[in-house]
């Protein structure tokens, strides 16, 4: 069966208008209602250079996973502040926290390293549940099988929209035994000149199968793994044939010319687990104890960054927007003018945000009108771009489903 899907014409792939409108609706309903990520991805080693975190600083990050977020404590930021309009990504962070403060170092890397332990429910009802919130409680009541590693799903980090679709998509690889033998053989390689070999003579040619390029390309599949139609519409206008095309550059990237055994992002959703060796620092044994002591400087938040900051006092020095102005380009313009006005009405002197867009430029945020001390100006006049420097770093990011990586400084 999986040799016919592999070989069958697809479908064509180019987004019709009556696709686009149900891609946003389908995500807008997955934002409010699901948890979409159950891992962070996004690079946060080139975080970290560009940052250049202190105790002085008082950072302010788009939530997501929460993994990056527990980095930038681990990097030595003095407050860090996670904001996300969807509470379930909230919740995530919220169990972590309470996993952090309460659990052995083995348990916490059983659930989220692992992905799974067959004494979850122990541990969450003796020890981690009365740390959490009313939703954040509510929410795993009812979820918290994510961690049992039971049937179809196997480990956390199949759950969620994006595990769900990544599990599809491995179940696509799987069933074909050629294409799996070659991953095994990637996942083994030590070299960049052996990964490469064993994707050019022994995966390329049969994972980008008609079907599995139709697949990725679908607007419900983009939504799965935290794609909404903004960040579709910037892949598409560089690759009009479809987001199997850029999704396959990204991919021959990590796997052709950057070193894959420290490749935990990719890894995870290969194996369904992290491994000691090869994950987030988070995870790692060796920060367990600093993390632990560091998780009174976490503030967690549920409500947009425009409301959040609004509601904050100034002096905020750092900002990580990760790629949401991609979601807010189209439509919603003015929408991130006013967050972009709130930025720097709570920024510190010299501020620095970076942010991440699967477009290679972000054209449509300089000509923003945005409000700076009284006046209305022009944000890009505003903003001091270090855009060899992020270049550079960009070129080292395992992840590399972004098109680019944005360094600014804001004004003093």
């Amino acid at each position: 069966m999986t040799q016919a899907i592999c070989d069958a014409a697809p479908p064509a792939t180019g987004a019709q208008p009556g696709e686009r409108d149900f891609h946003v609706r389908f995500f807008d309903s997955l934002l409010k209602h699901h948890l979409i990520f159950n891992t962070s991805w996004e690079d946060p080693a080139l975080d970290r250079v560009a940052l250049q975190l202190g105790p002085g600083d008082r950072l302010v990050a788009i939530t997501g996973a929460g993994c990056n977020v527990l980095d930038y404590l681990l990097a030595g930021a003095g407050e860090v502040h996670a904001v996300d309009m969807n509470p379930c990504q909230s919740a995530l962070l919220e169990l972590k926290v309470a996993a952090l403060r309460c659990l052995s170092y083995e348990d916490f890397f059983e659930l989220f390293g692992r992905g799974r332990s067959a004494f979850a429910r122990e541990m969450y009802h003796d020890s981690l549940r009365s740390g959490l919130g009313e939703f954040s409680r509510r929410w795993w009541d009812r979820h918290l099988d994510f961690f049992d590693g039971r049937a179809w799903h196997q480990s956390f980090y199949y759950r969620g929209t994006a595990g769900f679709g990544a599990k599809i998509v491995l179940g696509l690889v799987r069933g074909f035994r050629p294409v799996w033998g070659a991953v095994e053989a990637l996942l083994e390689a030590r070299t960049i000149d052996e990964q490469r070999e064993v994707y050019e003579s022994r995966l390329r040619d049969r994972l980008w199968s008609p079907w599995m390029r139709w697949f990725l390309s679908q607007p419900a599949t983009l939504s799965l793994v935290g794609v909404p139609k903004g960040q579709h519409e910037e892949m598409l206008a560089r690759y009009p044939s479809g987001a199997a095309d850029y999704i396959r550059d990204c991919f021959e990237t990590v796997v052709t010319r950057l070193p894959f055994q420290d490749n935990y992002f990719w890894r995870v959703y290969a194996r369904g687990h992290y491994t000691p060796e090869c994950c987030p620092e988070y995870l790692k044994r060796e920060n367990f104890n600093l993390l632990k002591a560091a998780v009174g400087r976490l503030r967690i938040h549920t409500r947009s960054l425009t409301e959040y900051l609004r509601a904050s006092p100034p002096g905020f020095t750092r900002f990580v927007l990760l790629d949401h102005m991609d979601w807010m380009r189209g439509k919603h313009r003015a929408a991130l003018a006013e967050e972009w006005s709130e930025i720097l009405g709570k920024a510190a002197p010299r501020a620095r945000v970076i942010y991440r867009s699967a477009g290679r430029t972000t054209p449509w945020l300089d000509p923003l009108t945005v409000r700076h001390r009284g006046r209305a100006e022009r944000l890009g006049g505003l903003l001091e771009r270090h855009s060899e420097w992020a270049d550079s770093l960009h070129a080292r990011d395992r992840v590399h489903t972004y098109g680019s990586f944005h360094i600014v400084d804001l004004p003093a």
